[in-house]
């Protein structure tokens, strides 16, 4: 057995003695006590948005991530931003009312904004804001923003085509057409049988009425039906001979007017007018057209008294403005002029080598009158 000395015993318990004081030097506070640091949060990672942003659709939000005391709690709004997407913070966004989740779905009044959302980050020290990047712009249904308009020539035999205007929302987006006959005014529209194809043959059936269509923009969100701008009145192609005068009126040849459509006799004038005498001679003017509204020449003009109490008025040809002139003499059977009292006449306007009581003649009875 070992014995140890006095002068051992004395060391071993020095020893123990100091590291006794080393330890209640540490635990036992010096002074009235530290406080604990404070750290309210910090955004070192901004929010984020996923999901698709397209109408009835659901957004996300992720708070990103934080530093400071825990726990941290996160708060959301969800704001309405225009086409730039607003300010890093969203301070010039508008605030969705009632959007306070994490997930917004996408309804009709966020269709053409950029979403973003705001996160309030809290802990027991203090709260921060730091707002996301704003979405696409938010699609929908398709949307119009420029007007359909029908292209092309409205001459019968032409092709017209339905040009759909444009159009935003999710794409794709397809297009169908339904073409409409209106009236010369763009109204009273109404379907045209088989006209469902973009492009449209014009025909006999559309002359003096003006083109429209139907389309409906459509995608996987939904569809809409717009109607077109309308077209010029659908016309026939000018005949041949046809010759513009200064009228703005065109001339045609006789013999360019088909045979389902007739000449008309579309003025009479008179000189002097009224007649007030038996001797002097009466001028007649006459002006021919069709039935489209065509000047016509060199159809022939026949114009008599009846009863026939003047001379002359057979067979002179319309000039290339449609008229013609006929000095008409009076007769011993003139009536003498007296007021209340007329002198009529029967005009005739045909096409050399048309039968007699046929073809594309055109007649009218007009009187001129007298006074005494």
């Amino acid at each position: 057995m070992s014995l140890r000395t006095r002068s051992d015993r004395w060391i071993i318990g020095g020893v123990v003695l100091l590291a006794l004081v080393a330890i209640c030097a540490l635990v036992v506070p010096s002074g009235e006590g530290v406080a604990a640091p404070t750290a309210p949060p910090s955004n070192t990672a901004e929010p984020t948005i996923s999901g698709r942003a397209e109408q009835g659709r659901t957004l996300t939000a992720s708070p990103g991530s934080w530093t400071g005391t825990r726990p941290i709690s996160y708060a959301y709004q969800w704001l309405r931003c225009g086409a730039d997407g607003g300010r890093s913070d969203g301070g010039d966004c508008t605030i969705v009312s009632g959007a306070t989740r994490r997930d917004h779905r996408l309804g009709r009044s966020d269709v053409g904004f950029r979403m973003r959302v705001r996160v309030t980050a809290t802990n027991a020290d203090g709260s921060r804001v730091a707002a996301s990047n704003p979405t696409a712009p938010v699609a929908g249904p398709p949307v119009n923003t420029a007007v359909p308009w029908p292209r092309g020539s409205t001459l019968v035999g032409q092709v017209v085509t339905a040009e759909p205007g444009t159009w935003t929302g999710a794409s794709p987006i397809s297009f169908a057409y339904r073409w409409l006959r209106c009236n010369s005014a763009g109204g009273e529209c109404a379907s045209i049988a088989g006209g469902t194809s973009r492009n449209y043959r014009v025909g006999q059936s559309d002359v003096g009425r003006k083109l429209r269509f139907n389309v409906t923009a459509r995608n996987s969100l939904g569809s809409v039906t717009m109607i077109s701008t309308e077209s010029a009145v659908v016309t026939e192609p000018l005949p041949a001979g046809a010759i513009k005068l200064p009228s703005g009126e065109y001339s045609i040849p006789a013999v360019s007017v088909p045979s389902n459509h007739r000449l008309i006799v579309s003025q009479v004038q008179f000189s002097p007018n009224p007649v007030t005498g038996r001797t002097r001679v009466l001028t007649v003017r006459v002006r021919a057209k069709d039935t489209r509204g065509f000047v016509i020449r060199d159809a022939l003009v026949f114009v008599r008294s009846t009863p026939r109490v003047t001379t002359g008025g057979d067979r002179q040809v319309t000039t290339t403005d449609g008229w013609v002139t006929y000095q008409l003499a009076p007769n011993g059977n003139f009536p003498k002029p007296r007021r209340g009292y007329n002198v009529q006449f029967f005009v005739k306007v045909y096409r050399s080598g048309d039968p007699g009581l046929g073809g594309i003649a055109g007649y009218r009875l007009v009187q001129v009158r007298l006074a005494s």
